[in-house]
């Protein structure tokens, strides 16, 4: 039996998927811990693929980075509480 290929194939790797779940989740939980594991698939990702998914996992993960840093700053700021007063 013999297969054609139809076009192009994908590359989508796995660790570019896990990478840009992190960074999306870690923009709402745990910035901390998902962050820096968006930054690390991505950037085997991008060894391995070149994809531009994992350019995007390197990006959300340096986003959800520098979140946690304005966080920290708030909460210090704040005599170590997140609590904001609107009105």
């Amino acid at each position: 039996m013999t297969s054609y290929s139809t076009g192009k194939a994908s590359r989508t790797s796995g660790l570019a998927i896990a990478g840009l779940v992190c960074g999306i989740v870690g923009l709402f939980f745990l910035p901390i811990i998902l962050g820096p594991l968006a930054v690390i698939f991505g950037v085997v990702a991008l060894r391995q693929t070149g994809s531009v998914m994992a350019k995007w996992d390197i990006g959300l993960g340096v986003v959800d980075i520098v979140l946690m840093i304005v966080m920290f700053v708030v909460a210090a700021n704040n005599g170590g509480s997140l609590t904001w007063h609107v009105g």
